[in-house]
């Protein structure tokens, strides 16, 4: 099974919004991060990172987050990720990751593009 890997960029609003979808990891994660970068580089600081349809992340993939978000906040930017608790087919594995590391918290996660969006109150973070 070839499990392709794509980063699609839209605007919603104030929000750049990038849909990721296969798996993040060693290969594709240099891909994200340049994505990410080119936002930025497009003064473009309110970003989310659509996690929905990641099959896979591995170290690599986390670092790419964390230093997305790094780079978000010394820009003074937002940065959300949309991590679903049953996305990617039978329930997020970034989430999933990123909470056996203990990092989760340190994102700001939505479960859908409405309320990674949405100016309303933060969802709580586990």
């Amino acid at each position: 099974m070839v499990v392709t890997f794509n980063v699609a960029g839209d605007q919603r609003g104030a929000w750049a919004v990038l849909q990721v979808t296969g798996e993040l990891d060693l290969v594709t994660s240099p891909v994200l991060r340049q994505r990410v970068h080119d936002a930025i580089a497009e003064g473009r600081h309110s970003i989310v990172l659509d996690l929905s349809d990641v099959l896979f992340c591995d170290s690599s993939g986390v670092g790419v987050l964390v230093g997305s978000r790094r780079l978000v906040r010394s820009c003074q930017g937002r940065l959300r990720l949309i991590l679903p608790a049953r996305g990617a087919v039978d329930g997020s594995h970034v989430n999933r990751v990123l909470g056996a590391l203990g990092v989760r918290r340190l994102f700001d996660c939505h479960p859908d593009l409405n309320s990674a969006t949405g100016d309303g109150p933060r969802p709580l973070s586990a």
